[in-house]
């Protein structure tokens, strides 16, 4: 699998990653292994997680199976913090819980370092400079390699990386930001992208398959084995079964059929190789998803097809967006 630099750093990731949100809840120990090994043999490295997931489920499964099955050398392990389950607070950005929360992760993961440790939302009841000193401390203490941040607006990553910036050799730069983003979701094209390429921030989409609405499977109706189906997860994939959707999804079945590959491939080949985008982070329920995810290794998206997709998905943008002297 090709490898591509994390933002304007040394970091180095296969230009897809492998998501471990479901891991410990609805994905068990032994489908795990099965999907980490799948994707250690095609060259995957990128592993995202985060200390929520599950309830911290998803990376001590992920640490159970570093270096018995897959060296840990060969991985770059991601992981967050600062969402908490707290009905009265949903982020925690503060120095101290973010610290410990770190601490957590590593003894879970049973390793000594995070390859990257990313704010997992932005805290409005604490200092953004508290929040960002916690990268430093991370970063200079080798708990953490690099740094990222997740979920920022468009402000709120300039903000941040600005800050990042503005003392070299002090502070730890920002090296990615990881967003939703995919032809169902392309909000983050409005400002968050903008700054991000400006600052040199690499981008790490997540849900790039539209939350599984891109693949097809919910057409005409809801599988039964789907995460639409899910309790839990229902509402999640929710969002995505309008009519706008809809046609979106007809755009990408067109050109699956034009090219003879898959939704999914069209899908995932589109954000992967969209400006600023240095992986999308996927998330298999099994091996043989997550295999016929890889194979859009070997697939380039013709320009036309790119321009159509464009077209049909483009969102809404005029004032401040365009050249609004013509308004």
């Amino acid at each position: 699998m090709e490898q591509r630099h994390l933002g304007r750093t040394g970091l180095r990731v296969s230009r897809i990653g492998l998501g471990t949100l479901t891991w410990g809840r609805d994905t068990d120990e032994h489908d795990a292994a099965d999907l980490l090994k799948t994707f250690w043999e095609a060259g995957g490295t990128l592993v995202d997680t985060a200390d929520v997931y599950g309830g911290g489920e998803a990376e001590y499964v992920l640490g159970q199976l570093i270096e018995g099955l897959v060296p840990r050398r060969d991985l770059v392990i991601a992981t967050k913090a600062g969402s908490v389950p707290d009905p009265d607070r949903r982020f925690d950005g503060s120095r101290g819980h973010l610290l410990a929360a770190l601490d957590a992760s590593l003894a879970r993961l049973g390793t000594d370092y995070v390859d990257l440790w990313q704010i997992h939302a932005f805290d409005p009841a604490t200092p953004l400079d508290e929040t960002l000193q916690a990268l430093d401390i991370a970063v200079s203490s080798g708990r953490a390699r690099y740094a990222g941040v997740s979920n920022f607006s468009g402000w709120q990553l300039a903000k941040a990386g600005t800050w990042q910036l503005a003392a070299p050799g002090i502070r730890t730069r920002l090296a990615s930001t990881q967003m939703e983003y995919s032809l169902l979701q392309r909000g983050i094209e409005r400002e968050v992208l903008p700054a991000a390429l400006d600052l040199g921030i690499g981008l790490l989409p997540s849900s790039p398959l539209g939350r599984g609405v891109l693949t097809g499977k919910y057409r005409h109706s809801t599988p039964s084995d789907s995460r639409g189906a899910s309790e839990h997860m229902a509402p999640f994939v929710a969002p995505y079964l309008d009519d706008a959707a809809t046609r979106i999804v007809d755009a990408v079945l067109t050109a699956a059929d034009g090219l003879a590959v898959t939704p999914l491939q069209i899908a995932l080949a589109w954000v992967r190789d969209r400006p600023g985008v240095a992986a999308p982070v996927i998330g298999a329920r099994n091996a043989q998803q997550l295999t016929a995810a890889l194979s859009v290794e070997a697939l380039s998206l013709p320009d036309e097809i790119c321009r159509a997709l464009d077209d049909v998905s483009a969102p809404v943008h005029r004032y401040p967006d365009q050249d609004w002297s013509t308004l």
